[in-house]
């Protein structure tokens, strides 16, 4: 898709607002703009009807029930409120070992020195391949029964990897530890509706699912609501345990991005996405320049939007200012902009400092065309050989 003159490759980013979503919103914006927490009188029961159907909707995105759902900010604190509630919930619990995988988002791994730190907890982080895959092994042998928490993501967000969350699920289970799974990148990768069943914890966010920016939810399995204390302190709404005024408008969007998620139609755009993304891993591949793929070979076990690529010799810096305004990718999380070292994921599957700082992440999609494709190739090109006729490459 375009932006203006722009070919926008940077959907794990954010994906733009879907125009049904939109119009689902939009009531709830004017007209119908009661607070659904006004228990007394009709237009609150409006706004509580929408919220409820909306909370319905999301959980049925991943398997759960309704009241399991817990409307956040984002899936930043919905990670907070599942680490961070469910840690100091249970601060007394003989189970004080935490355990993380190398390659999650930037806000686990804070979260995670938290923990240690001001609640004494161990947290230890769990090495992955050089695909970015869980080394399960190693999880297996490091798990036993003062294991409170394992928090794997999903899919991840910079090199795409789908971890593998059943097995893990298997593993998690026999010990009785808790599992949170970060799933902010999952609904455009793959079906989740089952996940529920795996997870006991799961974080969520709109705007990663063609929803509004400003909302997530919290999945938590009601048997643990009890043991996960707020982060937030104020009211009583949503059990208690994440109080606030609910912005209607937001819960509904992400209710309708929700849906779209679900059934054929989405399958059936994830496949076309992952050719049009297997296009231009091709194209790129043949341009005249020494270029790798970080993360899985193989597209079913990679987001199908998702393409990082090593340039060999080139700052990804350079590489992307010279991309603009034609061309809008990225070098990683856009969580950590503004952070100069080398991605920490690109460093966890064995990258150097050198060819972590050669990469960028391309991500395409459902409003990604051929001729997007084929332009983003060119406009690539003609970047790489400015940078070598000045010396660069």
């Amino acid at each position: 898709m375009k932006i203006g003159q722009t070919i926008y490759f940077d959907h794990q980013a954010t994906t733009p607002l879907d125009f049904n979503v939109y119009e689902a919103m939009q009531p709830y914006t004017a007209e119908s703009f009661g607070n659904p927490h006004s228990s007394e009188h009709i237009i609150g029961w409006r706004a509580r009807k929408a919220v409820d159907k909306a909370a319905s909707d999301v959980a049925e995105l991943i398997g759960a029930d309704a009241d399991e759902m817990i409307f956040t900010s984002g899936a930043t604190e919905a990670n907070n409120l599942a680490l961070l509630g469910l840690a100091r919930g249970v601060e007394k619990c003989k189970r004080k070992r935490i355990l993380l995988s190398e390659i999650e988002h930037k806000c686990v791994l804070e979260i995670g020195r938290v923990l240690q730190k001001e609640l004494n907890y161990e947290v230890r982080r769990i090495p992955v391949d050089d695909t970015g895959s869980l080394k399960l092994k190693i999880l297996e042998e490091e798990m036993d029964e003062d294991v409170l928490l394992v928090s794997i993501m999903a899919v991840n967000n910079e090199i795409g990897t789908i971890q593998d969350i059943p097995a893990i699920s298997r593993i998690t289970s026999r010990y009785g530890s808790v599992l949170h799974c970060d799933a902010a990148q999952a609904p455009c990768a793959l079906d989740i509706t089952s996940l529920a069943q795996y997870a006991d914890l799961v974080s969520l966010s709109g705007h990663k699912m063609y929803g509004p920016m400003g909302v997530g939810a919290l999945y938590a399995r009601r048997s643990l609501h009890n043991s996960i204390q707020p982060i937030i302190y104020g009211g009583g709404q949503q059990n208690g345990l994440r109080p606030g005024t609910l912005p209607t408008p937001l819960c509904v969007g992400l209710g309708a991005a929700a849906k779209q998620m679900i059934g054929e139609l989405a399958s059936a755009e994830r496949k076309a996405v992952s050719i049009r993304r297997d296009l231009f891993a091709r194209l790129v591949a043949e341009l005249p320049f020494e270029t790798w793929v970080n993360g899985p070979a193989e597209g079913t076990l990679r987001h199908p939007g998702n393409i990082n690529i090593g340039f060999s010799g080139v700052s990804a810096a350079d590489l992307l200012n010279r991309l603009q305004p034609r061309l809008a990718a990225s070098s990683g999380s856009a969580c950590s902009s503004g952070i100069t070292e080398p991605s920490h994921v690109l460093r966890a599957i064995g990258l150097g400092e050198k060819d972590a700082s050669s990469s960028v992440r391309f991500s395409i999609g459902r409003h990604t065309s051929d001729d997007d494709i084929y332009e983003a190739v060119e406009v690539l090109q003609a970047s790489l050989e400015d940078i070598r006729e000045n010396g660069l490459l």
